[in-house]
């Protein structure tokens, strides 16, 4: 039962006995289709078959997805200095799809960070490993990740951790499943030897004889990691591993509504040989973790977050810190109409997908006037309202009420000419919980020139993190202002210029800044794979992630060594004083 979770892999695994028919006791029936309803019902019914379903459960894990539940709650520790630990206190974290209380999080109090403070400062700060020393950690830690790629591709342990995605931030099954890919896909990326290739060094001859300039990528030391509910495993796990790979030590904070993932997969990696002194994982709340921030002191600091908490951090800690803050993220669809069908499709997923919670979701589309006669709004209407909650096509919004997304629309209607394009309702016959959001997937159309007047620009390119865009169009003549709303915009983190007009391409590429932007007929806001950097520029805190080129900017800094070792010239004197 919950109550006495350890060590063990099965400690909270509950009997068939005590596995209840109601609907309290079966979360997962609002994550599947009917058909998999009447499975799971009949799987319920057989003993053997639930039995046989245990067997398949990694052996990692010590929960499963299907049965957290209010009657059948899952618990969340802490990990540190090598021990899995709990707190005085626990917070409940709500079902989003019912309101049930199903996960309890120990959630570590003020007066409780010691610990945790006490294990980052032992961790010097040329790190654990670094080019000169402990250089055998690199291999260490490439097979580490041989070992959790191997893992992570298995079917169960794929699907376990979609499913676990799921319960705590609810998206399509594919759209889970594609986060774990991609993370298992990053893993592969850093076997064997890649780890070491990381911390490639340079040499360059110097004055003399004896005389060489050497450039290494050099730990920071101790470090934090602070990441957010939307992409519960990729985000987290990713900024982990590179903070490893680079010989820093790390606690990491997820945030509490989805840190059941990142336990468990802490778990599998410890499975996976990673040394249990190397990470420590808190549960806490906002303030609790600014002040082990200020006490234990970390030499750089990781946040994915919102940008109002982002500028704070910054402060607090005299920007010893990376971001990846809020998107605010842009599509311009050029003057060549093609494709229609395969680019209302994308504009559909890159604003819809996971429910709008994306930082690179699609937040305004800038459609040039000639695609209004193609017909592309009336198909993304009805991509739209394809989305259903049955599938999770479009489900609960984590961060943003229905009230407020509903305020924010009717805010927008008010600017002349503005209209509502589809969406604009409440979603109904539904049991999500009203700290939650429930929006049919939305957009508004406002007029490029009012969303340029300065009484309506930062209300109009206001970010809701949820299924909500705003449409406009543009004339030939008008690219200029396009330009200027992208230039005025503060977050530059995705984009897309949808178009194979190179002059297009060289004209809106060459005055913009966006981090990530996809370019071409094909081009996307959204999309974070382990192939290519993502996160935004324009600002000398930004952080990327997924590739060597973000673990190196974000999870080392350089270290110039000029070695001079002589000999001195034989008839060597000493000069005068200058």
């Amino acid at each position: 039962t919950p109550s006495k979770s350890n060590h063990t892999p099965h400690c909270r695994r509950v009997p068939c006995s005590q596995v209840r028919s109601s609907a309290s006791s079966q979360p997962m029936s609002r994550l599947v289709s009917r058909r998999h309803l009447a499975a799971a019902a009949a799987l319920r019914r057989s003993p053997a078959a639930f039995a046989s379903r245990w067997l398949h459960t990694p052996a990692f894990a010590t929960v499963s997805p299907e049965e957290i539940s209010g009657s059948s709650p899952a618990e969340v520790q802490n990990f540190v200095q090598g021990k899995w630990i709990k707190s005085a206190n626990w917070n409940w974290i709500v079902d989003p799809l019912n309101g049930e209380k199903f996960i309890k999080v120990a959630e570590v109090q003020g007066s409780e960070i010691k610990p945790f403070v006490e294990s980052l400062s032992k961790c010097p700060k040329h790190g654990l490993h670094n080019p000169l020393r402990a250089p055998e950690r690199y291999l260490m830690y490439g097979d580490i990740s041989t070992k959790a790629a191997h893992m992570l591709g298995q079917p169960e342990v794929l699907d376990f951790f979609a499913k676990l995605v799921q319960r705590v931030s609810p998206k399509s099954y594919q759209q889970a499943l594609l986060e774990v890919q991609v993370s298992q896909k990053f893993l592969e990326n850093f076997c064997g030897d890649q780890v070491r290739f990381l911390a490639r060094s340079f040499a360059v001859p110097g004055n003399h004889v004896g005389q060489m300039s050497n450039g290494y990528r050099w730990p920071f030391g101790p470090v934090a990691i602070i990441t957010p509910f939307n992409f519960p495993l990729e985000i987290p796990l990713l900024q982990l591993m590179g903070a490893l790979y680079m010989g820093n030590k790390p606690v990491l904070k997820v945030d509490s509504k989805v840190s059941i993932v990142m336990e468990q997969m802490i778990r599998l990696l410890h499975e996976c040989g990673l040394p249990a002194e190397d990470v420590d994982f808190i549960n806490s709340d906002g303030i609790t973790m600014n002040k082990l921030l200020l006490e234990a002191n970390p030499k750089m600091t990781l946040f994915t977050g919102s940008s109002r908490v982002a500028e704070k951090l910054a402060a607090d800690l005299q920007g010893r810190i990376k971001l990846e803050d809020a998107g605010f993220d842009w599509k311009i669809l050029g003057p060549d109409v093609q494709e229609v069908d395969y680019i209302s499709w994308v504009c559909d997923q890159d604003a819809y997908a996971c429910s709008g919670q994306k930082c690179s979701a699609q937040s305004m589309l800038f459609m040039h006037k000639n695609w209004s006669s193609s017909g592309l709004l009336e198909k993304m209407k009805k991509l739209s309202e394809r989305r259903k909650l049955e599938d999770l096509t479009i489900g609960p919004v984590l961060t943003v009420t229905t009230a407020t997304m509903i305020e924010h629309m009717n805010n927008l209607l008010k600017i002349p000419g503005s209209k509502v394009l589809f969406g604009g309702e409440p979603l109904g016959n539904h049991s999500i919980p009203e700290i939650y959001g429930a929006i049919k997937p939305t957009a508004v159309f406002v007029p490029l020139v009012e969303i340029l007047k300065s009484d309506n620009f930062e209300l109009v390119t206001k970010e809701i993190f949820g299924p909500f865009q705003v449409v406009t169009e543009y004339s030939e003549d008008q690219l200029e202002l396009v330009l200027e709303a992208c230039e005025r915009m503060n977050a530059h983190l995705t984009a897309a210029v949808v178009s194979n007009d190179k002059l297009f391409l060289q004209e809106v590429l060459g005055r913009s800044v966006n981090g990530t932007t996809y370019a071409g007929i094909r081009a996307r806001t959204t999309g974070a794979p382990q192939n290519h950097w993502f996160g935004p520029a324009g600002d000398p805190r930004g952080a990327g992630i997924g590739t060597p080129e973000a673990i190196k900017l974000v999870w080392s800094c350089h270290r110039e060594i000029i070695y001079d070792i002589g000999p001195l010239p034989k008839k060597w004197a000493l000069p005068a004083a200058t």
